[in-house]
């Protein structure tokens, strides 16, 4: 018996029944057989809104268990983390060049993702999709005005060190010197992580959620390079977070795993992972060619703009097509899977009456991360991983992709064939000025955008000596961002969903009081509580979770992973817990 038919309950012959009265129904009264699955519904039904990371992991988790699933999605499967085919650019019978909202990375301690990735088929690859991570272990910390360059991270302390305070303070001095920060203030920094990750889950969420990044280091009073290397460059260079408003339990939580996956403990790979070939062509075609073989169903071009409600359930949703046509979608259950910024607009006066927590999602901020690609005609390789250019106003990193991509030759595959490289730019920073017009992105042209970005990265020295003018072939800007000739500013379609000091109240769990509604996405609380692919693909386990015991279902639940969380630190931390109920600061806390 497959596993759809044990999940329903029938047997072959009930099947074929059913069939046969569905055909008898149709054929006798012209009725499309759509409705009559609406009139005969067996609670199977699942609409998923939003073709993005958590609404495609939702769709396996849930085609995987026999649910029978829609997805719809306005502009394209795969969302922030898709390839981007550039318009006009494919001569010769190559593809267009790749193009993409921004750069991948795949840190070791990714759980959820790798896993789904061992679920997607891929030709030649035993483990699927996941055989296309590999690692890029030079990763760097470049420097402007001569300052020396720091790295590669990742390869720092002996992972076979015993994790002691004083043994992991070595460590970490270890793995964080010759940064240009003054040792006075490294080993301050130092003792505050040691603070962290000796902290209490009650104080992570009673105290250091409330603080923010900036203020837990303490930077306003210490050296430039304190703020630019330590406050500055861990957050936005690293985990893609502002450290003034960045929880510190959130930014303190994500830092501890890098630690942890550098010592090797709790990891799924290597720190620093990219894909063997653009993204689509790695991952997210042969995902949604093994959905459909799954049995999903895709709508593409198709936008929700309503939910509507009806004796406490969510009845249809309203979707409309690029020319305006509108139609009802019904479904049994609902997994909105879109991002924040457009999931809080559906929350009509019906639905907030329904359930009113949803109404704090309005608090949450998106805000503008996005990438642009330079196209060499030569190729690069200024490090075998990522870069983070630590002084650069727009808060940069970057990635040359051809030496990842063994699967592809750019000037054999790509473009005109003149293209040899890529380079793969994340701008963080929108908002301060630049270093030849003087102006933020928000107020560049794309072609200020290209040279302003272009002009941070050479600023650089190490990155200067590879990247002459004369190697720029063309570039491409995230098609979200698109110029106001009236305001004189950009629009950007696809912001991203940014941490804030006490924000986790704000954002929603999966389930909500709309006993067929769920939500994923990576505003949704999960452990890794960040805008990323990880914490995208663990909403959309969540909702399935929670759908799931909504159905009433004996079918196994989606897998959950949590950080690592080490057994040697647990007896401080339930020291801090009894310190932080009576109202005492952490053993380590000197402050």
């Amino acid at each position: 018996m497959s596993g759809k038919q044990h999940e329903t309950g029938l047997s072959r012959r009930e099947l074929l029944q059913r069939g046969a009265v569905a055909g008898v129904a149709t054929g006798a009264f012209g009725l499309p057989a759509d409705v009559f699955a609406k009139r005969r519904s067996d609670g199977r039904k699942v609409a998923v809104l939003g073709g993005g990371m958590a609404g495609l992991a939702a769709a396996h988790e849930l085609a995987e268990r026999g649910f029978r699933v829609t997805v719809y999605e306005p502009v394209a499967l795969g969302g922030k983390a898709r390839s981007i085919p550039v318009p006009h650019t494919s001569k010769g019978g190559r593809r267009r060049l790749p193009g993409e909202h921004g750069f991948r990375f795949f840190p070791g301690f990714y759980h959820h993702v790798p896993d789904t990735m061992r679920r997607i088929p891929f030709a030649g690859n035993a483990g699927g999709v996941r055989d296309n991570l590999v690692a890029a272990n030079g990763g760097k910390f470049l420097r402007a005005k001569g300052r020396p360059d720091a790295g590669p991270f990742g390869i720092g302390p002996d992972p076979g060190t015993l994790l002691t305070v004083d043994g992991l303070r070595d460590q970490l001095l270890d793995l964080l010197s010759g940064n240009g920060v003054p040792p006075a203030e490294l080993a301050f920094f130092v003792n505050k992580l040691l603070v962290f990750v000796t902290s209490s889950e009650e104080r992570r969420f009673g105290q250091w959620e409330h603080t923010t990044w900036w203020d837990f280091v303490e930077a306003k009073d210490k050296s430039q390079e304190y703020k630019t290397v330590i406050a500055a460059g861990l957050t936005r260079n690293v985990v893609a977070a502002k450290e003034t408003v960045a929880s510190t339990r959130t930014i303190g939580h994500m830092g501890e795993a890098f630690v942890w996956n550098i010592l090797g403990l709790g990891n799924d790979g290597a720190l620093d992972r990219v894909l063997s070939a653009p993204t689509n062509e790695a991952w997210i075609d042969p995902w949604v060619a093994h959905l459909k073989k799954l049995g999903v169903k895709f709508q593409l071009g198709q936008r929700v703009d309503a939910l509507h409600v009806a004796k406490g359930r969510i009845s249809g949703a309203r979707v409309h097509d690029a020319r305006g046509r509108h139609r009802e979608v019904e479904a049994d259950w609902f997994v909105c899977a879109m991002p924040v910024e457009r999931a809080r607009r559906l929350w009509s006066r019906k639905i907030l009456k329904a359930d009113p927590s949803l109404e704090s999602m309005n608090r949450l901020y998106p805000d503008w991360m996005v990438g642009i690609q330079y196209y060499l005609k030569r190729r690069v390789d200024i490090t075998p991983g990522h870069m983070a250019f630590i002084d650069a106003p727009w808060a940069l990193t970057a990635l040359t992709q051809g030496q990842f991509w063994a699967r592809r030759d750019f000037k054999r595959d790509y473009g005109d064939g003149t293209v040899a490289d890529c380079l793969s730019v994340d701008i963080s920073n929108w908002d301060a000025p630049g270093i030849l017009y003087g102006k933020p992105a928000k107020l560049c042209t794309k072609t200020e955008i290209a040279n302003e970005v272009w002009a941070q990265v050479k600023a650089h020295q190490t990155a200067g000596r590879h990247l002459p003018d004369d190697i720029r072939h063309s570039y491409f800007l995230d098609p979200g961002i698109t110029w106001d000739r009236k305001r004189k500013r950009n629009n950007n379609a696809t912001p991203l969903l940014v941490n804030t000091a006490g924000s986790w109240d704000d954002r929603p769990k999966a389930p909500t009081k709309i006993p067929n509604l769920f939500l994923a996405g990576d505003y949704v609380q999960t452990d890794l509580d960040l805008a990323t692919m990880e914490g995208a693909n663990e909403s959309g386990r969540a909702a399935v979770n929670a759908l799931l015991d909504a159905a009433g279902s004996n079918a196994a639940k989606a897998r959950k992973y949590k950080l690592y969380n080490p057994p040697e630190l647990e007896p401080l931390k339930r020291i801090d817990a009894q310190r932080f109920k009576a109202h005492q600061p952490n053993l380590l806390d000197l402050g």
